[in-house]
């Protein structure tokens, strides 16, 4: 007698229905699924496809959703259109064919105080610009540009390369103010030097403007120059005969200290960051 024959006219019991037996093994793939779901949140080096696009600065998360949706991001070089798509930071990801970096864009604005030193490493026992943005990112931030230790005012800092290098370029044109502040008053005649350009290392160094302080004494300076030689305001006054005293960064591209105390950072604005991604 076969096995269906005995079993006729007979309740199977649960372990025996054929329809238990496919809810269990539907109940198994789900828990499978979820065991592999949680094992992919929780694996740090996968993150969302739309989150990886907006990173890169190519657009937001949202508008992300509608390009993956067109097709428009290949993973490994397959179009992938599923919502909700992870991805390893390993991975080639592109869109519209160009090579995406999903590393988050940031950019801070420190008023760095006088005594810090502005390098490219957290140097342990010293007092370093980087110490005092070490909460701002998780991200390494580094200086656009160079501060003197004495040196006060105006310092960014980012991830962004394309940037650092845009704004450290002589060719950009980025508008500097500094207020100085000398040993001695300043003399007119001098100070007609410098507004007509003075040669430097046989370079001539052009001052965009140049003007006493107003209400201030005539050791107080204020001059906007475009330059990006180093140390280039300490070494115009030092060819004249001066000392400065305390020169302090109060302007930077578009960028001010309204609001924001020495020693203190914040994060740039939108239309900040628009500003400065115009400069070429």
């Amino acid at each position: 007698m076969g096995r269906s024959d005995h079993n006729k006219g007979r309740k199977p019991s649960g372990g025996q229905r054929s329809s238990y037996g496919k809810r269990s093994n539907y109940r198994g793939n789900t828990t499978a699924q979820k065991v592999e779901q949680r094992k992919q949140s929780s694996d740090p080096n996968l993150i969302r496809l739309n989150k990886y696009v907006a990173n890169s600065g190519v657009c937001t998360r949202r508008e992300a959703d509608v390009y993956i949706a067109s097709g428009n991001v290949t993973v490994n070089g397959k179009p992938i259109t599923e919502m909700g798509h992870k991805v390893r930071l390993s991975d080639e990801v592109r869109f519209d064919g160009r090579l995406l970096n999903p590393v988050k864009k940031e950019y801070v604005l420190l008023n760095k105080p006088k005594d810090f030193t502005v390098t490219t490493r957290n140097e342990k026992g010293k007092r370093t610009v980087l110490g005092l943005i070490s909460n701002a990112s998780k991200s390494e931030l580094l200086p656009v540009g160079k501060l003197q230790k004495e040196t006060t005012g105006l310092l960014l800092f980012t991830n962004d390369t394309d940037l650092t290098l845009r704004l450290n370029s002589p060719k950009n044109g980025l508008r500097k103010i500094y207020h100085v502040e000398l040993n001695k008053s300043l003399r007119s005649t001098d100070l007609k030097t410098i507004q007509a350009g003075m040669a430097i290392d046989e370079k001539t160094v052009r001052v965009h403007d140049i003007s006493f302080v107003e209400n201030a004494p005539k050791n107080q300076i204020g001059i906007e120059i475009y330059s990006t030689r180093n140390n280039i305001v300490h070494r115009i006054f030092e060819e004249l005969g001066y000392e400065i005293v305390k020169l302090d960064r109060v302007i930077y591209g578009p960028l001010t200290k309204k609001d924001l105390p020495r020693g203190h950072w914040r994060y740039l604005t939108e239309q900040e960051i628009i500003n400065l991604g115009m400069i070429k």
